[in-house]
């Protein structure tokens, strides 16, 4: 018999663009929050329109800040153009990446 983890669900939503100010508010938020291991940050991009340095910046300190205290990140929802950054900087092959919120909660639950 398999052991499953039960994840608390933090979820960030971001929405617009995520640029130098929109970036700072976010790692901000990712910053203020104690990761624990039975957490699941879950950054939703769906209303996300435009990505810069700044933004993934931002993703890259909150993972990292996750990571170092066990607790998993995972991001969903990219935008055709979002997804293209996250490929051509190779962030994708280190972030977890969803097609959807509905797939993380699914993935995650079982």
């Amino acid at each position: 018999m398999a052991l499953t983890q039960e994840y608390k669900l933090i979820v960030f939503q971001p929405q617009g663009r995520l640029d130098l100010e929109h970036g700072k508010v976010l790692r901000e938020q990712l910053t203020s929050l104690v990761p624990q291991s039975d957490h699941l940050w879950v950054i939703d991009l769906a209303q996300v329109d435009f990505m810069d340095s700044s933004g993934l910046a931002a993703l890259v300190t909150g993972l990292s800040a996750a990571r170092s205290s066990g607790c998993r990140l995972v991001i969903c929802n990219l935008q055709a153009p979002i997804r293209m950054i996250f490929e051509l900087t190779q962030l994708d092959s280190v972030f977890e990446i969803f097609e959807s919120y509905n797939a993380v909660v699914t993935t995650v639950n079982t």
